[in-house]
């Protein structure tokens, strides 16, 4: 591998990992501020999350907590969701934001949400690819072959096109969410922006992971090519 080719992945190496930590401190210092701040209908999480799925007819959905910072999910097969105790039991508007966030989730599952259906479809693909994928690419790489390495890369692209599929998903959800809380009168119009900076910033660790998974490709591809050079 020459110097030029050993600076380009080593680059791609750094800029990965810039991307992902740069968009893990974006979303913990973004939610710290506005955990502090309390908002002003003294609503938890719980509390936001119970009034947006009765007020759109899902009370059948159950509503759990959990431990860990930002664990909060969706899971459609369970029909339930999960918020980590701070957003549970917290009056935030980082709380308040969150929980409609996760409730934004299951209203793109009433309303049939197409993004949500191709993402769900993808996940045990992804679930192989992400195990498989690096041991085709790495015997593609240690035998030179190129059929087994470009399996490999095909499983990576699948991981991309899940993480492409992620982003409508995550965007709408808070789209629904921003709307439900204007909506219902959870919060006032001046925390409405502030909920938003907060979804914001969660959105963008999921455009990191698409930007480190085409990276990703990039350097692998770089990888094989000067394999085959030497």
């Amino acid at each position: 591998m020459n110097d030029y080719s050993y600076f380009l992945t080593e680059g791609l190496i750094w800029l990965s990992l810039l991307i992902t930590v740069g968009a893990q401190i974006f979303i913990n210092v973004t939610y710290k501020k506005f955990a502090q701040i309390k908002n002003k209908k003294n609503l938890t999480g719980a509390q936001v999350a119970k009034t947006i799925l009765l007020a759109n007819g899902l009370s059948k959905i159950q509503l759990t907590q959990t431990k860990g910072d930002l664990t909060d999910h969706f899971d459609p097969r369970a029909k339930a969701v999960t918020l980590s105790t701070a957003i549970y039991t917290q009056t935030s508007v980082a709380a308040l934001a969150v929980a409609a966030h996760e409730c934004g989730h299951v209203l793109q599952e009433k309303d049939n949400f197409r993004f949500l259906r191709w993402r769900s479809s993808l996940v045990p693909v992804v679930n192989f690819a992400s195990y498989a994928g690096y041991f085709a690419i790495m015997v593609g790489l240690l035998f030179s072959s190129v059929s087994i390495f470009w399996l490999g890369i095909l499983f990576e692209v699948v991981i991309l096109a899940f993480q492409l599929v992620t982003l409508p998903v995550e965007f709408d959800a808070s789209r629904r969410a921003l709307a439900q809380l204007q909506k219902l009168d959870l919060c006032t119009m001046a925390e409405l922006p502030q909920a938003k900076k907060v979804l914001t910033a969660a959105a963008f660790t999921y455009v990191a992971g698409v930007l480190t998974a085409l990276l990703q490709i990039v350097r692998l591809l770089a990888i094989f090519r000067n394999s085959n050079r030497d």
